[in-house]
C-alpha cells in the first residue's frame, strides 16, 4: 500500500514511537549524567552516534511529517501557529518554573535570599520558557558538584531548533502564496529540494569534504525529509521486503561507523514510517493511553540530575531504574494536568494571532 493510503486518520503508532524515542534519550543520558562524560555511552562507542542523538532524529523526522500534514490539512496559518504554541509552551513553562522555584531552591548551594535575588534565575525563566533566543542551562549553585555539573535541563536544547523548523516551514508556505497557480506543487518542490540538498551536505560534512552546518544541518535534514515524505505520500510504497532490506543494511553497516552513518541518513525515514503505519493489532492499544512523550522528554534530564545529586556515585543502571519511574510520574501528570487541557483549546484563537502579516494566508487552495 502507498503511504497516502495509510496516512489518513490517527490510527497509527506515532505515539508509541515518540515515547520510545523519549525513553531512549533518558537511557542515553543515564551514562553521562552518572559518569560525567558522554563518551561512555555504549552506542557512541559502537556506532559513532549516541542513542539519544538517533532518538532526537526520530523526533524531528516525525515532527516534519506530522506538522506538514497538519499545515496541509488546516490550510490556515493562524490555526497552525496556535496549535504549535499549545503543544510546546504550556508544559514547557511549567517544567521551567518547577526547575527554578522548586528543584533550584532545594539544590542550590547559595543562601535562599541570594538565589531568589539573582538575576540569572529570571533570565533562565525568560529564555527557557520562550525559546526565542535559545535556552539557558545554568542556575546559581544548582548541580555544581554533579558529575555532569551545572546543567539543569540539557534536553531543552532541541526545542529552539524545533521552533525554527516550524517558522521555516510556515515562511515557505507563506511565500508560495504568491505563486499564481500550482501552489501545492511549488511547495512540494521547495520541501523536497531542501531535504535533498541538506542530505547531500550532511553526507559531505560526514566525509569531511565540506565543513558547515553541524547538528543544525542534521536536524534540518530530518525535519524536511519528514515533510517531503508527506508531500510525496502518493508515490511512496510501504513494503515489508524494502523495510527488511533497510534493516539488514543498517545491521550490516554497523560494523563500520562511516558506512553506518550514510546508510542511517538514507533509510531512517522510511523505517520510521513503516513502523508507524504497518504494524497493527494489539500494538495500537497504546493509543488508548495519553501522549506522555513530551513530558517524559522535558522532565527526564532534571530528574536525573536530581538523582545524581541525591545519590552520589550512582551507576548508570541505578540512574536508569530510578529516573525511569520518577520521570514517568511527571510525564503522566504533565499530560493529565497541563498538556491535554491546553490542546483542548485548539479551536480557540486569541486575537493576538490576527496580525496583518498572516491575513493574506488564512485560507488558500493548493
Amino acid at each position: 500500500m502507498r503511504l497516502a493510503d495509510y496516512a489518513q486518520g490517527r490510527d497509527n503508532n506515532f505515539n508509541l514511537i515518540r515515547i520510545a524515542a523519549a525513553y531512549a534519550v533518558l537511557v542515553s543520558h543515564s551514562f553521562p549524567l552518572a559518569h560525567g562524560s558522554s563518551a561512555v555511552e555504549p552506542f557512541t562507542q559502537m556506532l559513532g552516534m549516541s542513542l539519544g542523538t538517533m532518538a532526537v532524529d526520530v523526533f524531528f523526522f516525525t515532527s516534519g511529517f506530522l506538522i506538514t500534514a497538519s499545515l496541509m490539512h488546516r490550510q490556515n496559518v493562524k490555526q497552525f501557529i496556535w496549535a504549535r504554541i499549545l503543544r510546546i509552551y504550556p508544559a514547557l513553562v511549567v517544567v521551567v518554573l518547577l526547575s527554578v522555584f522548586c528543584m533550584g531552591v532545594y539544590f542550590t548551594t547559595q543562601p535562599l535570599t541570594a538565589y531568589l535575588s539573582d538575576a540569572k534565575i529570571y533570565i533562565y525563566v525568560l529564555r527557557s520558557s520562550t525559546l526565542i533566543t535559545g535556552v539557558s542551562q545554568h542556575l546559581p549553585g544548582v548541580f555544581e558538584h554533579n558529575p555532569f555539573d551545572c546543567t539543569v535541563n540539557g534536553s531543552l536544547w532541541t526545542l529552539p531548533y524545533e521552533l525554527k523548523m516550524y517558522i521555516t516551514l510556515t515562511c515557505a508556505w507563506l511565500l508560495v502564496r504568491f505563486v499564481p497557480n500550482g501552489r501545492g506543487r511549488v511547495f512540494k518542490v521547495v520541501l523536497v529540494l531542501s531535504a535533498v540538498i541538506a542530505g547531500l551536505l550532511l553526507i559531505l560534512v560526514h566525509l569531511h569534504v565540506v565543513n558547515t552546518g553541524g547538528k543544525s544541518l542534521r536536524l534540518f535534514y530530518m525535519f524536511f525529509t519528514g515533510a517531503s515524505f508527506y508531500m510525496l505520500r502518493e508515490k511512496v510504497v510501504l513494503s515489508r521486503p524494502v523495510f527488511a532490506f533497510f534493516l539488514l543494511l543498517l545491521l550490516g553497516s554497523s560494523l563500520h561507523k562511516e558506512i553506518f552513518y550514510i546508510s542511517y541518513v538514507l533509510v531512517i525515514g522510511y523505517c520510521i514510517l513503516f513502523c508507524a503505519y504497518v504494524p497493527s493489532g494489539v500494538i495500537r492499544n497504546y493509543n488508548k493511553l495519553g501522549d506522555y512523550s513530551y513530558g517524559l522528554y522535558v522532565y527526564a534530564f532534571p530528574v536525573q540530575q536530581s538523582i545524581a545529586a541525591l545519590v552520589p556515585g550512582i551507576a548508570p543502571l541505578g540512574m536508569l531504574v530510578l529516573s525511569s519511574a520518577t520521570t514517568l510520574i511527571f510525564a503522566v501528570l504533565s499530560w493529565s494536568l497541563v498538556e491535554k487541557h491546553a490542546l483542548a483549546l485548539k479551536e480557540f484563537q486569541p486575537r493576538a494571532l490576527h496580525f496583518p502579516v498572516l491575513l493574506f494566508s488564512s485560507r488558500g487552495k493548493s
